[in-house]
């Protein structure tokens, strides 16, 4: 089983930083309503949960 690290530290209300052993990424929005994310290795993701088991997600490459 190989080791992994990640840790997200709150910034602001509705702003995150996670880090991982490869990268990092800003996260804003909350639970309610979509949320966005940037990450050092250029993607971009915008993200939803929907009513009840479902949820949202479109990534785009660098």
């Amino acid at each position: 089983m190989p080791l992994t690290f990640r840790k997200s530290f709150r910034i602001l209300p509705g702003v995150r930083l996670n880090i991982n052993r490869k990268s990092w990424s800003i996260t804003t929005g909350g639970k309610h309503g979509p949320r966005h994310t940037r990450s050092s290795t250029g993607s971009r993701t915008t993200s939803m949960n929907l009513p009840g088991p479902f949820g949202w997600r479109k990534t785009r490459r660098g």
